[in-house]
């Protein structure tokens, strides 16, 4: 088998199982493409492949439901300085040692699967949100410029938010879609997304997008919290290898 062949398997297989995770859990995407692929190649390289099957699915996400003007209208103080903290974080992602750029993402990919194992139930009260919105936006966008993972610590706040079911989804795709852009933003401002990478960008939407309808046919069929659980402890066990890696 070539490199070439093969750099083509791993990457039609990551997509199709990271959008596998997505249509079973309403996310993961990028978490899973970020480990396994970062395994391979420096976290910027696979963050630049990362932006067209993300921001596809994740519109496909956000449209999914009614209450975009009305999340918008509450969300927005996060949404802006994520884009503020993704744009002005890429720079670790671009800069760093690659081993210490995964360093960060497996410390991050292990944090959010210990937490959402542990699933604590909190509520952000609506008179907080002034304040926490901002600084969740600032932290979630350096953490989602240094590692190109989206999920921390925004996921948990927008879940102890109360929002519905629906509007819990949408939210979330709402914040993913934004968070895409910003890091293509990054990327490209500082030198680490070209034109040429948008071929293999785009050859990953399609396993992406049937990864996702497999995911939502399997969600039907299985227990989504089992699924979830196995899932999340494959996380733990790629985030150490990950952050194991400098020290080897």
């Amino acid at each position: 088998m070539t490199t070439e062949l093969y750099f083509y398997l791993l990457l039609t297989a990551t997509f199709f199982f990271a959008g596998m995770v997505k249509g079973v859990t309403g996310m993961g995407l990028p978490t899973v493409a970020m480990g396994v692929l970062g395994t391979t190649m420096p976290a910027s390289m696979a963050a630049a492949m990362l932006v067209l099957p993300s921001f596809i699915t994740n519109v496909w996400q956000l449209l999914a439901g009614p209450a975009i003007a009305k999340l918008w209208r509450r969300l927005w103080p996060l949404l802006l300085t994520i884009c503020v903290g993704t744009v002005g974080g890429t720079v670790l992602l671009v800069h760093v040692n690659p081993l210490w750029s995964g360093f960060a993402l497996g410390v991050a990919l292990i944090v959010y699967a210990v937490y959402a194992l542990v699933a604590p139930v909190f509520f952000v009260p609506t008179k907080a949100e002034r304040w926490a919105s901002p600084l969740v936006g600032v932290l979630t966008g350096i953490i989602t410029g240094a590692t190109g993972v989206f999920v921390m610590p925004a996921v948990p706040y927008i879940s102890a938010l109360n929002l519905s079911k629906d509007e819990l989804v949408q939210a979330l795709g709402l914040s993913f879609t934004v968070s895409t852009v910003a890091l293509a933003v990054g990327l490209f401002v500082h030198g680490a997304f070209r034109v040429e990478q948008l071929g293999l960008s785009t050859w990953a939407v399609v396993p992406a997008l049937m990864g996702m309808w497999l995911g939502a046919r399997v969600r039907a069929r299985i227990s989504p919290k089992r699924f979830k659980q196995c899932f999340l402890v494959f996380l733990v066990v790629l985030g150490g290898e990950l952050a194991s890696q400098p020290f080897f």
